[in-house]
C-alpha cells in the first residue's frame, strides 16, 4: 500500500497529491493534525533515514522553537520525542510504500522515476 503522509494545509503536500492523482497514482493519506504520528512509525523511519533528514529544519515549526529547544535535538531519542509533541516538524511529505520510504518532501523528477508514466 503506498501511503502519503502529510498536512494537508501544507504547499509542498498539495503538490505531491496532486501530482499523484493527475497520474492516477492511487494512494492513501495520512493526515499527521488529525490521524497523529506514533513512536513505532517514526522508529520504522529512522531506520531508514538519519533524524536530521526527518526532522525539517528549514520550516516554521522548527524556527518557532528556542534556541535551547533546537539544542535539545541531537539524536534519534530527542528528535522522536519533538516530532511527537510537533508533527508538522517533520519533513513533508513522506511517501511510503510497504513500511519503506520512496521520498522524503516533493521533487518532480524523483517522483517521475519512481511512477513514470
Amino acid at each position: 500500500m503506498l501511503t502519503l503522509y502529510g498536512i494537508p494545509n501544507c504547499n509542498t503536500v498539495k503538490k505531491a497529491r496532486l501530482w499523484l492523482q493527475t497520474r492516477g497514482v492511487i494512494f492513501a493519506f495520512h493526515d499527521f493534525k488529525k490521524d497523529g504520528v506514533t513512536g513505532e512509525l517514526l522508529s520504522e523511519w529512522l531506520q531508514q533515514t538519519s533524524w536530521d533528514k526527518l526532522v525539517n529544519r528549514a520550516g516554521m515549526t522548527w524556527r518557532g522553537l528556542s534556541d535551547e529547544g533546537k539544542a535539545e535535538v541531537f539524536d534519534n531519542s530527542s528528535a522522536t520525542k519533538l516530532m511527537l509533541e510537533k508533527p508538522s516538524v517533520i519533513k513533508r511529505p513522506v511517501l511510503v510504500k510497504d513500511g519503506t520510504i520512496l521520498h522524503l518532501g516533493f521533487d518532480e523528477a524523483n517522483y517521475q522515476k519512481t511512477f513514470p508514466t
